[in-house]
């Protein structure tokens, strides 16, 4: 079984006193983190101990560390191996929700929620279930396709909002954290109706927590909604977020096919190079069909065919923040 690479662990007085004791005169080197009591560079990984009590414990050689130093000497006990003892929260019935293509030029937000409980997140973890960030795009597909098979279609919910759709949303809302949040409770609210009696939903903190509770519906109001930072931790999260990016992945396919054109990841030059290529074939309106438009990518591609944002019509005029600004700049 491939190691962890990361533990956190939340310290009571005595034990950070243990902590802070042992590495002031092990062979650590200091280093300075924000709002730390003690931070330092062991073997092959850091350990950061929080004015808070959390002790986060992170890099390749993390899961040696706690085996043989912070079990015996620190925690006073094993961990490693009975997570789902000490926190059964982590895999007791709840839903994790992500969401992939935000910061994508091509291609559509796809918003996806999976439903957890112990014997689903045993085989979860057996089949690999990870953040997708960790994984390669054929490790994805492939898992997504397992995945959809053990959750079977009540106890997952994709949401996919292509270009279009994005583009009209967009022109209205004018903040894509707020668009994420309409996104995110339509897919709360659509596994709801698959797994009623699900307790508690885990999802990134993208944004202000009230803004995804105001769009959820009488179904999603009575559910207990936490946001965490790296909340891909999370097995529900990270089965989400595998579902996600598959359901992204597979609509860049479909667009490739029909456009003609390769359609690629991401913001990089080559997206722009694509992107023109597809507007000197089919017109610049062809963006609105196949990119989000707000992006400040969307400038450089008109303006490299020699045109702007006024062929776009009223769904791809309105920019985000930082190509507003540009444009301003440029306007002097």
């Amino acid at each position: 079984m491939e190691k962890k690479t990361s533990y956190t662990f939340k310290l009571t007085p005595a034990q950070q006193t243990t902590l802070q004791e042992m590495l002031a005169v092990g062979n650590y080197r200091p280093v300075v983190v924000p709002h730390t009591i003690m931070a330092v560079e062991a073997q092959d990984c850091r350990v950061n101990l929080y004015t808070s009590g959390k002790c986060l414990i992170q890099g390749k050689g993390a899961e040696d560390f706690v085996v043989f130093f912070m079990e015996p000497n620190v925690l006073g006990g094993a961990t490693i191996g009975y997570e789902t003892i000490i926190n059964p929260e982590s895999v007791s019935a709840h839903m994790g929700v992500d969401e992939s293509g935000k910061g994508d030029f091509f291609g559509p937000l796809v918003v996806s929620a999976a439903y957890t409980d112990p014997d689903l997140a045993r085989s979860m973890k057996a089949m690999g279930v990870k953040d997708c960030k960790l994984l390669g795009d054929k490790q994805v597909l492939a898992i997504g396709s397992k995945l959809r098979e053990l959750l079977g279609v009540k106890r997952y919910a994709l949401v996919s909002i292509g270009p279009e759709a994005y583009n009209r949303l967009y022109a209205k809302i004018k903040n894509v954290n707020r668009l994420l949040a309409w996104a995110h409770a339509r897919t709360i609210e659509n596994l709801l109706e698959g797994v009623p009696d699900c307790p508690r939903v885990v999802a990134d903190q993208f944004g202000a927590k009230h803004v995804i509770e105001r769009a959820l519906m009488s179904k999603g109001r009575s559910i207990k909604l936490e946001q965490h930072h790296k909340a891909e931790s999370d097995i529900a999260v990270a089965a989400a977020s595998i579902l996600a990016r598959e359901g992204f992945l597979r609509a860049l396919y479909r667009m490739s096919t029909t456009f003609g054109v390769t359609v690629p990841k991401g913001a990089s030059e080559q997206v722009r190079n694509a992107a023109v290529e597809l507007v000197r074939k089919d017109g610049p309106g062809v963006l609105l069909r196949a990119v989000k438009c707000h992006f400040k990518t969307t400038d450089q591609v008109l303006a490299a065919c020699g045109t702007s944002r006024a062929a776009l019509g009223p769904d791809g005029q309105a920019q985000s923040r930082a190509a507003e600004k540009e444009a301003a700049e440029a306007r002097g």
